[in-house]
Protein backbone atom coordinates (compact mmCIF):
# COMPACT_ATOMS: atom_id res chain seq x y z
CA UNK A 1 0.00 0.00 0.00
CA UNK A 2 1.55 3.30 -1.01
CA UNK A 3 1.81 6.48 1.03
CA UNK A 4 -1.26 8.06 -0.59
CA UNK A 5 -3.62 5.32 0.63
CA UNK A 6 -1.97 5.10 4.03
CA UNK A 7 -2.39 8.84 4.57
CA UNK A 8 -6.02 8.75 3.37
CA UNK A 9 -6.94 5.93 5.75
CA UNK A 10 -5.03 7.53 8.62
CA UNK A 11 -6.79 10.86 7.99
CA UNK A 12 -10.25 9.28 8.18
CA UNK A 13 -9.29 7.33 11.31
CA UNK A 14 -7.97 10.40 13.14
CA UNK A 15 -11.05 12.44 12.19
CA UNK A 16 -13.42 9.80 13.57
CA UNK A 17 -11.34 9.35 16.73
CA UNK A 18 -11.16 13.11 17.32
CA UNK A 19 -14.90 13.58 16.74
CA UNK A 20 -15.59 10.90 19.30
CA UNK A 21 -13.05 12.17 21.85
CA UNK A 22 -14.22 15.81 21.69
CA UNK A 23 -17.37 14.74 23.54
CA UNK A 24 -15.33 13.97 26.66
CA UNK A 25 -13.86 16.72 28.81
CA UNK A 26 -10.62 15.95 30.61
CA UNK A 27 -11.75 15.23 34.19
CA UNK A 28 -8.37 15.66 35.87
CA UNK A 29 -6.76 18.72 37.46
CA UNK A 30 -9.92 20.81 37.07
CA UNK A 31 -9.64 20.81 33.27
CA UNK A 32 -13.21 19.64 32.61
CA UNK A 33 -14.31 23.13 31.53
CA UNK A 34 -11.28 23.96 29.41
CA UNK A 35 -10.15 20.81 27.62
CA UNK A 36 -11.50 17.79 25.77
CA UNK A 37 -9.63 14.66 24.74
CA UNK A 38 -10.16 15.52 21.07
CA UNK A 39 -7.46 18.19 21.34
CA UNK A 40 -4.81 15.50 21.68
CA UNK A 41 -5.62 13.59 18.51
CA UNK A 42 -6.86 16.22 16.07
CA UNK A 43 -3.50 17.99 15.41
CA UNK A 44 -2.29 14.77 13.78
CA UNK A 45 -4.57 15.63 10.83
CA UNK A 46 -2.34 18.60 10.04
CA UNK A 47 0.74 16.35 10.09
CA UNK A 48 -1.00 14.05 7.60
CA UNK A 49 -1.99 16.95 5.34
CA UNK A 50 1.50 18.44 5.47
CA UNK A 51 3.18 15.12 4.66
CA UNK A 52 0.83 14.65 1.72
CA UNK A 53 1.52 18.17 0.56
CA UNK A 54 5.28 17.65 0.79
CA UNK A 55 5.16 14.27 -0.96
CA UNK A 56 2.58 14.96 -3.68
CA UNK A 57 1.77 18.67 -3.79
CA UNK A 58 -1.33 20.61 -2.92
CA UNK A 59 -3.73 18.97 -5.37
CA UNK A 60 -3.16 15.47 -4.02
CA UNK A 61 -3.07 16.79 -0.44
CA UNK A 62 -6.55 18.21 -1.08
CA UNK A 63 -7.72 14.81 -2.33
CA UNK A 64 -6.56 13.28 0.95
CA UNK A 65 -8.42 16.03 2.83
CA UNK A 66 -11.57 15.26 0.82
CA UNK A 67 -11.25 11.52 1.43
CA UNK A 68 -10.70 12.16 5.14
CA UNK A 69 -13.64 14.55 5.17
CA UNK A 70 -16.07 12.19 3.47
CA UNK A 71 -15.03 9.03 5.31
CA UNK A 72 -14.56 10.84 8.60
CA UNK A 73 -17.97 12.48 8.53
CA UNK A 74 -19.77 9.35 7.36
CA UNK A 75 -18.11 7.22 10.02
CA UNK A 76 -18.69 9.89 12.67
CA UNK A 77 -22.39 9.87 11.87
CA UNK A 78 -22.47 6.13 12.53
CA UNK A 79 -19.97 5.91 15.39
CA UNK A 80 -20.54 8.90 17.61
CA UNK A 81 -23.63 10.83 16.54
CA UNK A 82 -26.69 10.44 18.71
CA UNK A 83 -29.43 11.77 16.42
CA UNK A 84 -31.71 12.33 19.42
CA UNK A 85 -29.18 14.80 20.87
CA UNK A 86 -28.90 18.18 19.11
CA UNK A 87 -25.39 18.77 20.50
CA UNK A 88 -24.20 15.51 18.98
CA UNK A 89 -25.57 16.62 15.61
CA UNK A 90 -23.99 20.05 16.00
CA UNK A 91 -20.66 18.36 16.80
CA UNK A 92 -20.88 16.44 13.52
CA UNK A 93 -21.76 19.59 11.54
CA UNK A 94 -19.16 21.72 13.32
CA UNK A 95 -16.53 19.07 12.81
CA UNK A 96 -17.23 18.84 9.10
CA UNK A 97 -17.21 22.57 8.46
CA UNK A 98 -14.16 23.23 10.64
CA UNK A 99 -12.20 20.32 9.20
CA UNK A 100 -12.94 21.23 5.59
CA UNK A 101 -12.08 24.93 5.98
CA UNK A 102 -9.03 24.46 8.24
CA UNK A 103 -7.48 21.63 6.22
CA UNK A 104 -7.87 23.50 2.94
CA UNK A 105 -6.30 26.56 4.57
CA UNK A 106 -3.44 24.35 5.78
CA UNK A 107 -2.88 22.98 2.26
CA UNK A 108 -2.79 26.46 0.72
CA UNK A 109 -0.50 28.03 3.34
CA UNK A 110 1.86 25.04 3.33
CA UNK A 111 2.12 25.18 -0.45
CA UNK A 112 3.01 28.88 -0.42
CA UNK A 113 5.69 28.37 2.23
CA UNK A 114 7.11 25.01 1.05
CA UNK A 115 10.40 26.52 -0.22
CA UNK A 116 11.24 28.08 3.15
CA UNK A 117 13.16 26.25 5.87
CA UNK A 118 11.72 22.78 6.52
CA UNK A 119 9.77 23.78 9.65
CA UNK A 120 8.22 27.06 8.43
CA UNK A 121 5.51 25.53 6.22
CA UNK A 122 4.21 22.88 8.66
CA UNK A 123 4.42 25.14 11.70
CA UNK A 124 2.69 28.12 10.09
CA UNK A 125 0.04 26.15 8.20
CA UNK A 126 -0.80 23.92 11.18
CA UNK A 127 -0.99 26.89 13.56
CA UNK A 128 -3.34 28.85 11.29
CA UNK A 129 -5.34 25.69 10.60
CA UNK A 130 -5.65 24.91 14.32
CA UNK A 131 -6.85 28.42 15.15
CA UNK A 132 -9.41 28.34 12.33
CA UNK A 133 -10.58 24.82 13.16
CA UNK A 134 -10.94 25.54 16.87
CA UNK A 135 -12.97 28.71 16.42
CA UNK A 136 -15.27 27.23 13.79
CA UNK A 137 -15.80 23.90 15.53
CA UNK A 138 -16.53 25.17 19.02
CA UNK A 139 -18.74 28.05 17.90
CA UNK A 140 -20.83 25.81 15.62
CA UNK A 141 -21.01 22.86 18.03
CA UNK A 142 -21.56 24.63 21.34
CA UNK A 143 -22.66 28.26 20.90
CA UNK A 144 -25.79 28.99 23.01
CA UNK A 145 -25.86 25.52 24.56
CA UNK A 146 -24.79 26.37 28.09
CA UNK A 147 -21.52 24.50 27.53
CA UNK A 148 -18.52 26.74 28.28
CA UNK A 149 -17.40 26.68 24.64
CA UNK A 150 -15.07 29.69 24.82
CA UNK A 151 -12.99 28.19 27.62
CA UNK A 152 -13.12 24.75 25.98
CA UNK A 153 -11.97 26.32 22.69
CA UNK A 154 -9.11 28.14 24.39
CA UNK A 155 -7.99 25.02 26.26
CA UNK A 156 -8.18 22.91 23.11
CA UNK A 157 -6.27 25.51 21.13
CA UNK A 158 -3.43 25.65 23.65
CA UNK A 159 -3.06 21.85 23.52
CA UNK A 160 -3.35 21.81 19.71
CA UNK A 161 -0.58 24.41 19.42
CA UNK A 162 1.67 22.44 21.77
CA UNK A 163 1.04 19.26 19.79
CA UNK A 164 1.69 21.18 16.57
CA UNK A 165 5.16 21.88 17.92
CA UNK A 166 5.63 18.23 18.87
CA UNK A 167 4.43 17.10 15.42
CA UNK A 168 7.44 18.86 13.92
CA UNK A 169 9.55 15.93 15.17
CA UNK A 170 7.80 13.18 13.17
CA UNK A 171 7.43 15.57 10.23
CA UNK A 172 11.19 16.15 10.16
CA UNK A 173 11.92 12.44 10.50
CA UNK A 174 9.45 11.49 7.78
CA UNK A 175 10.31 14.14 5.19
CA UNK A 176 13.70 12.50 4.75
CA UNK A 177 11.85 9.34 3.68
CA UNK A 178 9.66 11.05 1.08
CA UNK A 179 10.70 13.03 -1.94
CA UNK A 180 9.37 16.56 -2.23
CA UNK A 181 7.06 16.64 -5.25
CA UNK A 182 8.58 19.96 -6.29
CA UNK A 183 11.91 18.19 -6.84
CA UNK A 184 10.29 15.69 -9.23
CA UNK A 185 10.32 16.36 -12.95
CA UNK A 186 6.68 15.33 -13.20
CA UNK A 187 4.64 16.40 -10.13
CA UNK A 188 2.19 13.86 -8.83
CA UNK A 189 3.80 10.83 -10.50
CA UNK A 190 4.28 9.12 -7.14
CA UNK A 191 0.65 8.00 -7.10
Amino acid sequence: MNLYYKLSILMATVVVLSNYLVQFPVQHFGLNEILTFGAFSYPVTFLITDLANRAYGKFVARKIVYIGFILGILLTLFVSTNFADIISIRIAIGSGVAFFVAQNLDVQVFDRLRKKRWYIAPLTSSTLGSITDTFLFFSIAFYSTGIPWVTLAFGDLVVKLLITLIMLIPFRLLIDKIKDYSESSVPGTKL
